[in-house]
């Protein structure tokens, strides 16, 4: 059985690991837009960055795999079944294996779709098209890793997630700065880089998961295909899956209706929603923490342990995002002249500035509250929430935009993170009095 005692030591330890796990994410894109800039040409930068967010967009609905795989294996491990936990991660890894192989097969329609929806001139879409062909042979691996990073979160092995951020991330950094500046690849070089990262990550991820494969669970191929524990997964990732895409849309819809206010407003908002992007990645730690807490103690029927796990991953999280609220008021206005130059981007920036600097605030809640009921698995409760949220957004817009502009945008933004927490937070106590204490 897991240590049943929830300490801030314990969340912690799971927390700042993946908070500086994730500082890398963003870095790797800075670094490979920065190399590919060295050719001196823009449509190579431009062929990277389409390719690049294609790739993203699709392998983002592949999330729900991390999420549930964490969910289900702290639960298993909170119940003490350690065979199952064994059995999900092969589940997971079958799922990732058949979802990566379809991709492959699948890439020239994929590819012409992507094209049609984010047309680009001729010379910008055959560079992508080339590094889209190369990258593609890495969704295995990268589908593959969701389930993987989902194990270790679960199993409170962040230390080894941090490690392999580092060594992948890592390795993708040096490789695209040797394979596009020293032996002049070019758009394929980038390709490449990532393409061998992928696929050495997943093997360092397998090593890493190595528990799991010590015994004979994992090869238990009853137990592994039962078809009761397979719907059970299958519902817990339909529900991610339904709630991401809906919650996406969402953010989606926000960019384009930003658009429709004018470029200068575009840029601006494109800037904001960089410190709210880093602001999440900081934050996550918690979110994940919580996972894991919560679901070990839903698995071990410790309703105690559930909600101080809740409690103590919360309070971390909402001192987390005062600094960064606290932080983005007063660096916001030398961040944004760090990242435009136009004299009129920056005012636009800095008039919207208080959103983005309330953001951290204003949606934490809803980031924690997500990972608990990720950890407990009430995914249905999650995707109903997500529904009433979004409606309550969109009726927010329908009021706010007209009146208000953008400023209205951004109040509506605020609605869509308050409505997520309050909509979840109604539904905690069922949640709280279905563990037995």
């Amino acid at each position: 059985m897991p240590p049943s005692d929830v300490t801030n030591r314990r969340v912690l330890a799971i927390a700042l690991p993946i908070v500086l796990s994730n500082a890398t994410i963003p870095l790797l894109g800075a670094v490979d837009t920065a190399v590919i800039g060295q050719l001196g040409a823009a449509a190579p930068i431009g062929a990277v960055g389409l390719g690049a967010i294609i790739l993203t967009t699709v392998y983002w609905v592949f999330g729900f795999l991390r999420m549930g795989t964490t969910g289900l294996v702290a639960q298993a491990r909170g119940a003490g079944d350690h065979a199952e936990t064994g059995a999900l991660l092969t589940r997971g890894l079958i799922i990732a294996g058949a979802a990566g192989l379809a991709l492959i097969a699948g890439q020239e329609a994929l590819f012409r779709a992507a094209f049609r929806m984010a047309p680009a001139s001729a010379e910008v879409e055959a560079l992508a098209r080339t590094y889209l062909s190369i990258r593609i042979w890495g969704a295995p691996a990268t589908i593959a890793l969701y389930a993987l990073t989902g194990w270790l979160i679960a199993l409170e092995r962040t230390r080894a997630v941090l490690v392999l951020q580092l060594v992948q991330n890592g390795a993708n950094v040096v490789l695209s700065v040797w394979f596009v500046l020293g032996l002049g690849w070019g758009v394929p070089g980038v390709a490449a880089a990532t393409l061998i990262a992928e696929w050495g990550g997943l093997a360092l991820a397998l090593w890493l998961c190595r528990p799991a494969f010590a015994g004979a669970a994992w090869r238990d191929w009853k137990r592994v295909l039962d078809r009761a524990r397979i719907a059970r997964m299958a519902a817990v990732n339909r529900d991610i899956l339904i709630r991401s895409v809906i919650l996406q849309a969402s953010f989606t819809s926000f960019m384009f209706l930003g658009a429709g206010l004018g470029d200068v407003t575009l840029a601006a908002n494109q800037i904001l929603l960089q410190f709210l992007s880093i602001t999440a990645y900081a934050l996550d730690g918690f979110a994940f923490a919580a996972e894991a807490v919560v679901g070990q103690a839903q698995g071990g029927r410790r309703r105690a342990d559930l909600r101080r796990g809740a409690i103590l991953a919360s309070r971390w999280a909402y001192a987390g995002a005062a600094l960064l609220t606290l932080g983005l008021a007063a660096f916001g206005p030398a961040l944004i002249d760090l990242m435009a130059t136009s004299p009129e981007v920056r005012a636009a920036a800095r008039a919207y500035l208080p959103w983005a600097a309330a953001a951290p605030l204003v949606s934490v809640g809803a980031w924690m509250l997500d990972g608990v009921f990720i950890g407990a698995t009430r995914t249905r409760e999650m995707r109903n929430a997500m529904i009433v949220a979004v409606a309550i957004y969109v009726a927010a817009l329908l009021a706010l935009l007209p009146a208000y502009g953008n400023h209205g945008l951004w109040a509506a933004l605020m609605v869509l993170n308050l409505a997520r927490t309050a909509t979840l937070a109604a539904r905690y106590p069922a949640l709280e009095a279905s563990v037995a204490t």
